[in-house]
């Protein structure tokens, strides 16, 4: 890029309006934390690699992306297009305030900002076509406010979570039950492991895995998805 482009930083240098800023309220505060990528990781509950017809013995950790424009704040979730079996995964949100590469495990946890309760919402049946034809999965998985999140809460203030029950229910009644210290990949293990593929940076955020018990959602249903220690989310389904 040339000196005279780097130059151009005010706003009418843009040929369209640069899309705003994707943030998450932080607890207690009216600070926000931007959020530059959001990493995934499948299958990190044994159960729910069971329940989707996989052995977790047999699997190294993998990952996949959502866009930052896909996570939604304090909105409701609207049923989206092409689908007609959309569900609910509820997660634990690691954020991450530094970056870098090959980290390891021993230091990944000082490269934590803090934790929150997200759902990694599915077209599973786009999910479903996908796999079978050896595609990528983000047309199940990114798209618009498929990422409900609840506010960061700081590790300053409730520490690093390594146990604690992870739920979920529809319309009162319980779909997931989990614990996180069944996850099989621990949160330093998933940072470490991902600063060998990429450089980490200020801003991205890792969801976690699910537990077992993954559903369909309607429309007029609503989720309420908790991690102890961490906070709750409620969506209502639109």
């Amino acid at each position: 890029m040339s000196e005279s482009a780097l130059k151009k930083t005010n706003q009418e240098s843009y040929v369209i309006a640069p899309p705003a800023i994707v943030a998450l309220p932080v607890e207690g505060s009216d600070d926000l934390f931007p959020v530059n990528r959001v990493f995934c990781i499948g299958r990190n509950y044994a159960a729910h690699a069971v329940e989707m017809g996989h052995d977790p013995d047999k699997e190294p950790p993998f990952f996949f992306f959502k866009s930052p424009s896909n996570i939604a704040v304090g909105e409701d979730f609207p049923y989206p297009s092409k689908t007609s079996d959309v569900h609910h995964e509820i997660e634990l949100v690691v954020a991450l305030e530094k970056g870098g590469t090959n980290i390891s495990v021993d230091k990944a946890l000082d490269h934590v900002y803090g934790y929150a309760v997200g759902l990694d919402m599915t077209r599973r049946d786009l999910q479903g076509e996908a796999k079978k034809m050896g595609r990528p999965w983000e047309v199940g998985k990114s798209f618009e406010k498929s990422a409900p999140c609840g506010p960061l809460v700081p590790a300053a203030k409730i520490g690093h979570p390594t146990e604690g029950e992870v739920t979920l229910d529809v319309n009162g009644e319980r779909r997931q039950t989990g614990d996180l210290n069944q996850l099989i990949w621990k949160i330093p293990e998933m940072i470490a492991i991902l600063s060998e593929y990429f450089e980490l940076q200020p801003g991205d955020l890792i969801m976690t895995g699910t537990p077992s018990g993954v559903n369909a959602i309607s429309k007029g249903d609503t989720m309420v998805g908790k991690v102890a220690g961490v906070g709750e989310i409620t969506v209502k389904v639109v």
